[in-house]
């Protein structure tokens, strides 16, 4: 019990670390990124903090172990392919939380309101471009880590309908055909498109994939 009230700052922070960790993983689901949903990324966004408030506590009041600790951490890095630059971001801001909350709570908690601020900053832009425009502002890749659903179209004609549609990857023609492919990270909108276009007349052939 001693102990417990003894580290009772330290068990705080951690306890506000892995409160934040979760909170920033489900904002990142919730604007799209889909990445983040497996248990590797969560595990690795929750335990990043923890280890570097540990760290930088245990080296924070001993200058020749700081110097020490400093070799010993040059020689371990990412090895894991870090497939968009968010991903390094959010690792990056996962390592940051735990400096912040050895030095200071204050800085913790400006980091978590600036992070929110940035996501629904871009959030709110990629709606209001999707409502005027036909194409979104941000669009979304294969590279960026995302579950993506692929439509495949081929048609003896151009199609207005798909030519305009947002999800639009590439259109290539040869030998009197079309053929269009559409991206999407919502597998339940290229199926409503698929089912539109099974009526048209200039359709060959339609593969879904998810």
């Amino acid at each position: 019990m001693e102990i417990i009230l003894d580290k009772f700052d330290e068990l705080k922070n951690i306890f506000l670390m892995i409160t934040i960790s979760l909170y920033l993983r489900i904002l990142l689901q919730l604007v799209g990124q889909t990445w983040v949903k497996t248990i590797a990324h969560t595990s690795t966004l929750l335990l990043l903090p923890i280890l570097t408030y540990v760290i930088t506590s245990v080296i924070s009041g001993n200058i020749a172990l700081s110097l020490g600790m400093v070799g010993a951490l040059s020689i371990v890095r990412f090895r894991n392919p870090v497939r968009s630059p968010l991903e390094l971001s959010v690792y990056f801001a996962a390592i940051t939380l735990g400096i912040s909350a050895a030095v200071s709570t204050k800085w913790l908690l400006l980091l978590v309101v600036s992070v929110t601020l940035v996501a629904i900053i871009l959030y709110l832009i990629q709606r209001i471009t999707t409502v005027f425009s036909t194409k979104p502002f941000f669009i979304s890749s294969f590279s960026e880590g995302n579950i993506m659903s692929t439509l495949h179209i081929v048609a003896s004609e151009e199609i207005l309908e798909i030519d305009t549609n947002a999800s639009l990857s590439s259109k290539t023609s040869g030998n009197g055909e079309v053929c269009y492919t559409l991206i999407h990270s919502n597998f339940d909108t290229l199926k409503k498109i698929e089912h539109s276009l099974r009526s048209n007349k200039f359709i060959v052939s339609i593969q879904l994939s998810k």
